[in-house]
């Protein structure tokens, strides 16, 4: 059994679960997951980070790899207040009955996160199962982590935040209606919901990949994602807009279920001084997509 958040299901998450599932295997013995909804923090500090995955994504990610049985414990108040000996006594030993727990280096679990996989070690002789504790991995240097993924996605730097994750960042969501802006510009767009409690790429303009997730047709396009500052008027919200051009399609896409994977930040969201601008501007953005989506170190 493997204990984590996992959030992003990243690199160094990706190691251990590889490792789980190929050790099950030679073992015949069952690979399974234990995570937590919601984030820890939300219930112990009231508030949760923004999320690299949500619930559904992360657990199709790690089934992705080779788990068959993933467990998703209610992260509750009781359950935060545990310690970590009462942790393993009440609910990891009687519950699970592991004969191998996989952990990473910085994990913790108990009352203030007062267990480390030094203590876990001890639960193990004790008890009887073994545990596996995972180093980092690095990227130039630097351990790769959730909060590391999410302050290169804040920064807009979706091309390394792949690399971290071993596959582009996406968000999911339904095409809405819109104002219908896009296309008066020569450039209709899919209206994407924003999904709440999601990090978020910097405001701009991306190369993306558009998945229809009901047929498994995967597009290319390009996305702005922010206040569209040319058009914002005082009566309008500011909360950020997802709007995606996909590339030599014609079709309703309303109340399609999607994913969008940023591939690659063309530049940042700014004003421009007329809807003429913004035209031209966006031609030349659909062209430097079209070319980043072509090159073969692009991450797909």
């Amino acid at each position: 059994m493997a204990i984590g958040f996992f959030d992003g299901v990243h690199a160094g998450h990706r190691r251990l679960l590889q490792s789980l599932v190929r050790n099950a295997r030679e073992k015949g013995a069952r690979a399974s997951v234990l995570t937590f909804e919601p984030h820890p923090d939300r219930v112990i500090k009231g508030q949760a980070p923004p999320l690299l995955t949500d619930l559904e994504e992360k657990k199709e990610l790690i089934a992705s790899i080779g788990v068959r049985e993933i467990v998703v414990r209610g992260f509750t108040p009781e359950l935060a207040a545990l310690s970590a000996d009462e942790f393993v006594e009440r609910v990891l030993w009687p519950e699970f009955n592991p004969a191998e727990v996989y952990v990473g280096y910085n994990f913790t679990f108990g009352r203030a996160g007062s267990g480390s996989p030094r203590l876990l070690r001890l639960w193990g002789d004790r008890l009887g199962f073994m545990v596996r504790e995972f180093p980092p991995v690095l990227l130039d240097g630097e351990p790769v982590s959730s909060t590391m993924i999410r302050g290169l996605i804040e920064q807009g730097d979706v091309s390394r935040a792949a690399q971290c994750l071993e596959r582009p960042y996406s968000l999911s969501g339904k095409v809405v209606p819109g104002d219908g802006r896009g296309a008066q510009l020569g450039f209709p767009t899919a209206n994407i919901e924003v999904p709440t409690g999601r990090c978020l790429p910097a405001n701009g303009v991306y190369a993306i990949r558009f998945e229809l997730l009901s047929q498994g047709v995967v597009l290319s396009g390009v996305a702005n994602l922010g206040v569209r500052p040319t058009f914002i008027s005082a009566d309008r919200s500011c909360s950020p807009c997802l709007e995606v051009h996909v590339f030599d399609f014609t079709g309703n896409l309303y109340g399609e279920a999607v994913r969008v994977s940023f591939i690659g930040r063309i530049r940042g969201e700014h004003a421009f001084r007329s809807a003429e601008e913004l035209k031209g501007r966006i031609g030349l953005d659909i062209q430097e997509a079209r070319n980043l989506l072509a090159c073969p170190k692009a991450m797909c």
